[in-house]
């Protein structure tokens, strides 16, 4: 068998915290690419009619692969990976609280009781998505404009690192500024965290109830995989709004509602599925990562602390 067997005793609520920071670290590492390539897609409209007031044409992209060929291109390799430190600040703070806390949460809305419904499932993933939001909406604000900003020659950069771009948002937007779109991200990351820890969830009881498959590799595979597709159906308009209006200039939309009304004037309804394909190859991708390696991990430090007792 590959990997660690299942323990008898369940991980403690800090090993799941844990786990799942450092497991979503990981697998951003891995699809921070397909990330910001799905940014770029997601903004490219915008970039267009902002672009037709300026000097110099707009870069265009065409396709998941295509995008990153025309960054790596125009802006070199590492502008892949722009945002990298924000974003894992993001994830070891915001899936700590999402992942990590979900099984605890889903356990207090059923006091216990070995019966979980999908009522207490659903309530959970809101509970912990909106928790996760609040607490860490400014790497998120940071990790998006870093994303958005292309390193070309005629594009000038708004920020210059991390930390900068913390302090320029406080003190150009105001504190409020870094808690940009947290609506839009609360309505997506209850939808993102329903679809994806409740699918997962659900599909992995499935396969242990009525396959051959045991609570291994190959299980937790398959109920990623297919959490990643729900998830990404779902959640794609919403993640393009937030993209959109977290993004945006001072003053550029008033409210989310507006940003929305305007893509769907200006460019269509199809506009709230552009980046689609990266969407679902990274989230397909950042799911498999994600869910294989917390379970492992979980595992593994429930066997460490173990032997060392």
């Amino acid at each position: 068998m590959v990997g660690f067997a299942p323990v008898d005793v369940p991980p403690s609520a800090a090993i799941k915290f844990v786990g799942a920071g450092t497991a979503a670290c990981i697998a951003d590492l891995l699809t921070f690419p397909l990330d910001t390539a799905k940014v770029r897609l997601q903004i490219q409209g915008e970039a267009r009619a902002s672009a037709a007031t300026a000097t110099g044409p707009a870069v265009k992209y065409r396709g998941v692969f295509g995008t990153i060929t025309t960054m790596v291109r125009t802006e070199g390799p590492r502008s892949l990976y722009s945002g990298l430190v924000a974003g894992l600040q993001r994830q070891m703070s915001f899936a700590s609280v999402r992942i990590g806390l979900y099984d605890s949460v889903k356990q207090f809305y059923t006091k216990g009781s070995d019966h979980v419904g999908i009522g207490s499932r659903l309530l959970a993933g809101c509970t912990t998505g909106a928790m996760a939001v609040a607490f860490a909406q400014p790497t998120d604000v940071v990790k998006v404009r870093f994303q958005a900003q292309a390193r070309s020659g005629g594009h000038a950069r708004r920020y210059c690192s991390t930390i900068d771009a913390y302090r320029t948002i406080a003190k150009e937007e105001g504190v409020r500024g870094l808690w940009k779109g947290t609506a839009p991200n609360i309505a997506r990351n209850a939808i993102v965290n329903c679809t994806e820890l409740v699918t997962y969830d659900f599909i992995k009881d499935m396969l242990l109830k009525s396959t051959a498959l045991t609570d291994n590799l190959p299980c937790h595979f398959v109920s990623a995989f297919g959490a990643g597709l729900c998830t990404t159906v779902i959640a794609s308009p919403v993640d393009v709004v937030k993209t959109r209006y977290m993004n945006s200039a001072l003053g550029q939309y008033s409210s989310v509602l507006r940003c929305a009304a305007a893509m769907m004037t200006q460019e269509g309804p199809l506009a709230f599925y552009k980046g689609f394909m990266p969407s679902f190859l990274r989230l397909g991708s950042w799911n498999v990562v994600m869910f294989v390696t917390y379970e492992q991990l979980k595992r593994a430090m429930m066997a460490a602390n173990h032997s060392s007792r």
